[in-house]
């Protein structure tokens, strides 16, 4: 198989799809890899690690897209690579397709087959491709609170872990999966006192074993996200429905409750966001204000650090990649049902029950389009 690799073009987006060593495993198994010129530069991979191993350098998207049977990347497809989607291309990527029609219908109306990392679920309801990236944006989200809360930055003016003497941050969060675990580590390990809120009983009572005394972990419900929004200095969204739109847990209205200079880190904004006020931003300009309230919505957090992101996808992409190379996609998701769960459209049916369902699509449910 020709597998492609183009250089990512989102805002400040440095992170690569394959590092060297994935080139090699590939070129080794007789596949033929095409890596678009300095696609790996931004996380320090040199175009010449990629030629060492049997990649070929392709200068520009249009050798890349056009000549690739498979293209692997980071962030999903975004306008300019609309129209390089092709026909039966198999296209394996981080897609998000629910809090995006126009990309929804720019898929559909290419004939690719798109397999997003999100959705990839194992029996366990694990998604082993959105995990590494969740774990690095949870803890982003406290790093860049804490920066954001500094009144040189617009914020209250206040130290997650206060000191001696004065009382730490109240970091709220909403959400105790992955992202909201791993921002209640670092938020803990800061000092501040952190709240966590779910509503799954079993995940809440797993983190209070393992969890340290300066959080607490507490029921959600509007009524118990309304008291701590009266408290709260930092709120750190970390909602997920797996390829769905995020829950809207906070209306703009409830603004009015939180402090002046207060911030919000909603990592769930590439899924819509579970703050009403929420939208997309980049690294560039990566804050607003909304009521007072300090709104940073990043929505690939993750590329602001691509040498240890790139490192932590690849490490969970390459084999679901390796196998598409040597079986195809239809053979791959028919032998494994985890995969199959990546499939959002194919060839211009939508195959994700959550996506049709958002944007009011036909839906072809895995047995058809397998």
């Amino acid at each position: 198989m020709i597998v492609g690799v183009p250089r990512e073009i989102k805002p400040d987006e440095n992170r690569v799809a394959l590092v060297p060593s994935g080139v090699e495993a590939l070129v080794r198994a007789g596949h033929r890899v095409l890596v678009e010129t300095e696609a790996g530069a931004g996380s320090g991979f040199p175009d010449e690690a990629y030629e060492r191993v049997g990649g070929e350098i392709a200068d520009g998207p249009g050798a890349v897209w056009g000549t690739a049977e498979m293209v692997v990347k980071v962030k999903e497809p975004v306008g300019p690579e609309y129209g390089r989607l092709r026909d039966g291309q198999v296209v394996f990527t981080y897609f998000h397709f629910a809090a995006d029609r126009e990309l929804t219908e720019a898929v559909l109306g290419s004939g690719c087959v798109a397999i997003a990392y999100e959705t990839v679920q194992l029996p366990s309801g694990e998604l082993p491709l959105l995990t590494p990236m969740s774990e690095v944006a949870g803890r982003m989200a406290v790093q860049e609170g804490a920066k954001y809360l500094e009144k040189v930055s617009g914020g209250r003016g206040i130290l997650l872990g206060g000191v001696p003497g004065v009382l730490p941050a109240e970091v709220v969060i909403l959400g105790g999966g992955v992202v909201g675990t791993n921002a209640a580590k670092i938020a803990a390990g800061f000092g501040a006192h952190v709240t966590v809120l779910d509503v799954d009983l079993d995940r809440l009572r797993y983190l209070s074993d393992v969890m340290p005394a300066n959080v607490d972990l507490l029921y959600s419900n509007r009524h118990h996200i309304l008291d701590q929004l009266e408290r709260v200095d930092l709120l750190v969204g970390a909602v997920l429905l797996p390829g769905a739109k995020a829950p809207e847990l906070v209306r703009r209205e409830d603004l009015a409750r939180m402090r002046e200079g207060s911030v919000v880190v909603d990592v769930a904004v590439d899924q819509g966001g579970c703050v009403e006020t929420i939208h997309p931003t980049t690294h560039a300009d990566p804050t607003y204000v909304v009521d007072g309230v300090v709104h940073y919505g990043v929505s690939n957090m993750p590329g602001a650090v691509p040498r240890t992101s790139t490192l932590a996808l690849t490490n969970a992409t390459f084999p679901y990649s390796l196998t598409l190379a040597a079986r195809g996609w239809r053979a791959a998701c028919r032998d494994d049902t985890s995969l199959a769960r990546g499939l959002n459209v194919v060839e211009g049916r939508c195959s994700y029950a959550a996506v049709a369902e958002v944007f009011d699509l036909p839906y072809t449910p895995l047995e058809e389009v397998l």
